[in-house]
């Protein structure tokens, strides 16, 4: 599978650029002009100022945006009153676009990095609340009866039943939260902001700098994937009983 994945990529990469010799227009660049920018851009300080500007941003927003979604779905999924308390106002507004939210936060909370913080936090906090919420209300009752049966008491059944039964939907959550933590991260950097790899995108728009472009939006990539890659490793180390007793 990973040979054929590899061989799909070296294929469009190959097309690309053999595309590339019959002449594209200014603002599409060929693989390997792509590639002599970006290893260009990596001896440079200034690209790693922006990456840690926009890591600054997008890694707090999904880690309190991920914790409140899994406690609070955790807790809808398991307690009926906190449930029809909490959870309709969370699915009636889980359509609307969180970026809109933008201006008031930026009001509330000022135009510094913490209205944008937030305003990922907000982005991310949904995902994963609904399926920390269903991953809870998944978890077979034979499993918790049998619990109760044996003396267990509410906090060790959470603990050690819903929890691991409800986990990989959460993980599945984490990792949609993460990928939008990049694109409400990009979003707000190119509205608002003096640094990071969103800023740098629009500075490079408006210079016509398309080789600057580039370079961000595959550091913006490297970056995700590297994140997806760590949550993936995490998953498989949280979840490694399933392997063991499957």
């Amino acid at each position: 599978m990973l040979i054929a994945r590899l061989g799909l990529l070296v294929a469009v990469l190959a097309l690309w650029q053999l595309w590339s010799l019959a002449g594209l227009p200014e603002y599409i660049l060929s693989p390997l002009e792509i590639a002599r920018h970006f290893v260009a851009a990596l001896g440079s300080r200034e690209l790693y100022e922006h990456i840690g500007a926009s890591l600054g941003r997008s890694l707090p927003g999904f880690a309190v945006g991920s914790a409140l979604g899994i406690a609070f779905g955790l807790a809808a999924g398991m307690a009926r009153w906190f449930d029809e308390t909490f959870s309709p106002a969370v699915f009636m507004t889980y359509p609307v676009p969180k970026i809109v939210m933008l201006p008031l936060f930026m009001l509330w909370f000022g135009i510094g990095d913490l209205s944008k913080i937030l305003i990922i936090a907000l982005a991310c906090f949904y995902p994963v609340f609904v399926n920390a919420y269903y991953g809870a209300r998944s978890t077979p009752r034979i499993l918790v009866w049998s619990a109760m049966n044996m003396g267990a008491s509410r906090w060790r059944i959470f603990s050690r039943v819903v929890v691991p039964s409800a986990l990989p939907l959460v993980f599945a959550g984490m990792r949609v939260s993460l990928a939008l933590s990049f694109i409400v991260m990009f979003a707000t950097e190119m509205i608002n902001a003096r640094s990071g790899l969103g800023y740098l995108i629009q500075i490079a728009e408006n210079s016509l700098r398309f080789d600057l472009m580039y370079v961000s939006l595959v550091t913006i990539a490297i970056l995700g994937y590297a994140g997806d890659h760590l949550l993936r490793a995490g998953r498989r180390r949280a979840l490694a009983w399933q392997e063991t007793h499957a």
